[in-house]
């Protein structure tokens, strides 16, 4: 879809402590066929318009408003907190955030790429749910509510990318 593919998490990831038993992490990557910062990746992701219906939703259902000018300063690595989410892990190319309720976490992460003397970019997001351990049989699971919204999330998180992707695409450096 919108050559967003499925991927292994890279072996720095800061999403990787999740890839624990229960719990839930996936990775998703993209290419673009230029040179594009970690800002500026965070800042397409969550302005996209796509995204920003998720913002609407935060503001309305949790009080959680946010403004472009929190996202290029959360982007800038001058915020640690952006509307229902904060900063766990920060890196060079990476930001990981864990959102208010503890159980879920965002990813984004830039590594340079280059094909046939062509410098690019890889553009990767991933998520991950927190399992929780499940009242007397003590078993880790995602609980049936992330359960059943799995399917959807797959989708919603490879439209996340492909919306971030077009608006790369569509600025020029």
């Amino acid at each position: 879809m919108f050559s967003i593919t499925a991927c292994e998490l890279p072996d720095k990831a800061l999403l990787r402590p999740y890839l624990v038993d229960g719990g839930h992490a996936d990775c998703y990557s993209t290419e673009i066929g230029r040179a594009v910062s970690h800002e500026e990746f965070v800042k397409a992701f969550y302005s996209s318009a796509v995204f920003g219906i998720e913002r609407l939703i935060l503001r309305l259902l949790l009080n959680k408003p946010s403004t472009n000018s929190e996202i290029a300063e959360l982007a800038a690595g001058r915020s640690e907190s952006f509307a229902a989410w904060t900063v766990e892990g920060r890196a060079d190319n990476q930001l990981l955030l864990a959102d208010v309720s503890g159980r879920t976490r965002s990813w984004l992460m830039v590594v340079p790429a280059a094909a046939d003397g062509v410098v690019g970019t890889r553009l990767l997001f991933g998520s991950a749910v927190v399992a929780r351990r499940g009242q007397g049989s003590g078993q880790a699971s995602l609980g049936p509510v992330f359960s059943l919204l799995l399917g959807f999330h797959r989708l919603y998180s490879q439209v996340l990318l492909a919306a971030a992707r077009s608006r790369l695409s569509s600025k020029r450096p």
